[in-house]
């Protein structure tokens, strides 16, 4: 069975190597520091072009999905949750109806553009820390809904946008994890029919490659559950940025 999997996948050496980091910073980042998915993201369309990087993620981002929602079930604010959720599914179409009529160089640069300005948000809340403050009107939350659910759809590079959500709601670590497990679980199920039967970048090949990760997702989930508390968060996080930064900026020269 095993040798039928990856007769099918077909796969070459370098792109098996990248599709296993990616599955384990992918169960690393639902668990533990959400950043590191950022660096997934440009390493993933470098090697296999921009849709099609897409459409290799987003399953093993739902196996991903699974392990958050279990470890922090205790720990969701529905409300939360489903505000935004609206302007999230129209932040998905116009992503879709963009998605569809784009180049996949196109594609490829938009998503680096994506993750740049996500690396952005992230580098400019660091800095500002506790002095960090966003407007609590009505507008700001559609246009974070509008935008996390465009960002999500055309590169997975949502997290740092819904992040700054929660964070304008005040939002303590464990809660963090719990509403934002749930609502990217919705977002990416949500995204599974679209990218299936929109942009026919996911298949049988799709989830057969999903399916033989999922033992390295777990690994990920589990190690950045655990391990994460004892490694000193800022300098990992910066760590992260200036190594997505690097590889976003690489999507240019593709």
């Amino acid at each position: 069975m095993i040798n039928d999997m990856i007769q099918m996948l077909n796969l070459e050496g370098a792109q098996w190597i990248t599709v296993i980091i990616v599955a384990f910073l992918v169960g690393f980042s639902k668990t533990g520091i959400g950043g590191v998915t950022m660096l997934a993201i440009p390493i993933l369309a470098g090697a296999f072009g921009g849709k099609d990087s897409t459409g290799i993620m987003l399953p093993m981002l739902l196996v991903g999905d699974l392990f958050a929602i279990w470890y922090y079930r205790r720990s969701v604010e529905w409300r939360k949750v489903f505000t935004p959720l609206p302007w999230a599914v129209i932040g998905l179409a116009l992503g879709a109806v963009v998605g569809n009529y784009i180049s996949d160089k196109a594609f490829v640069m938009l998503i680096g553009i994506i993750v740049l300005f996500c690396l952005g948000l992230l580098v400019y809340t660091e800095n500002k820390g506790k002095n960090f403050s966003v407007p609590d009107q009505a507008w700001f939350y559609i246009l974070v809904g509008i935008l996390s659910g465009f960002a999500s759809m055309i590169g997975n590079a949502a997290g740092p946008i819904f992040s700054i959500y929660l964070l304008a709601l005040g939002f303590k670590k464990n809660n963090f994890m719990g509403t934002n497990a749930w609502f990217f679980f919705i977002i990416n199920f949500t995204k599974l029919p679209l990218q299936i039967f929109v942009w026919h970048n996911i298949g049988p090949k799709s989830f057969t490659m999903t399916l033989s990760m999922v033992p390295v997702i777990t690994i990920g989930a589990i190690l950045g559950y655990f391990i994460l508390k004892k490694i000193n968060e800022k300098y990992f996080r910066y760590l992260i940025i200036g190594m997505t930064a690097i590889a976003a900026i690489r999507l240019f020269m593709v």
